[in-house]
């Protein structure tokens, strides 16, 4: 899969669920439930131990499932996880030996940023989608419009602070797609084996998607 295939596929889903878990086995559970309610994109975060081999074990189980890694900070980190079966790399900020790691293998990587410089220093390093992250505790979807202004054909994904309740909300301020954390892979109720929970979120912001897709169309043709 190239880049403009997995930046395609990302755009289509419309939610980045972000995966961090005490263990491996929880991290499972979790991509389980995710996909369970047709999200099938999840980006399992550096932090989870033996985060190698969930993405692993996550891109061998369904070759359709687009799986990534997050939380990558270095060269080193992007070259285990790439070689572990990652199709895309995200950064919780601007790590250009990152963004240079995956462009040797034709992968997809997404650099965080929160200012306007430090979006120009992302796209002066060739970055086609950028993280906006901490976005909640910066403005929310407000920020995200700002950003809109002078940079209106970027793809973002706002992250940090993106729930079911402004979901909507990040979509009509132009995101890309969501990056969702705690509020979809919640491992409160996965501990209390209610999976059926992130499951039905997961199914809920597939909806939110696809009402913002079909308004999106809708108002093109109009």
């Amino acid at each position: 899969m190239n880049v403009e295939t997995t930046i395609r596929r990302i755009g289509e889903i419309g939610v980045m669920p972000v995966i961090r878990a005490a263990n491996a086995d929880e991290a499972l559970r979790a991509v389980e439930a995710v996909c369970a309610g047709g999200i099938s994109v999840v980006e399992i975060t550096m932090t989870v131990p033996d985060a190698p081999r969930v993405l692993r074990e996550v891109a061998r189980a369904n070759s359709e499932f687009l799986v990534g890694a997050g939380t990558v900070l270095t060269a080193q980190q992007a070259e285990i996880c790439i070689d572990a079966g990652a199709q895309f790399l995200i950064s919780p900020g601007l790590a250009p030996e990152v963004i240079h790691a995956a462009a040797k293998h034709n992968v997809l990587a997404i650099p965080g940023a929160f200012t306007p410089s430090e979006v120009m220093a992302a796209l002066q390093l060739g970055a086609d989608v950028i993280k906006i992250f901490p976005c909640g505790s910066g403005g929310g979807p407000n920020h995200l419009k700002a950003l809109r202004g002078p940079f209106p054909h970027c793809r973002f994904i706002p992250t940090g602070g993106v729930s079911l309740k402004n979901a909507e909300e990040y979509f009509a301020a132009g995101a890309f797609a969501l990056g969702i954390g705690g509020e979809l892979a919640d491992l409160a109720a996965l501990r209390r084996n209610e999976a059926h929970r992130i499951t039905e979120a997961a199914k809920s912001l597939a909806a939110i998607v696809h009402r913002h897709k079909v308004s999106f169309t809708s108002e093109r043709s109009s």
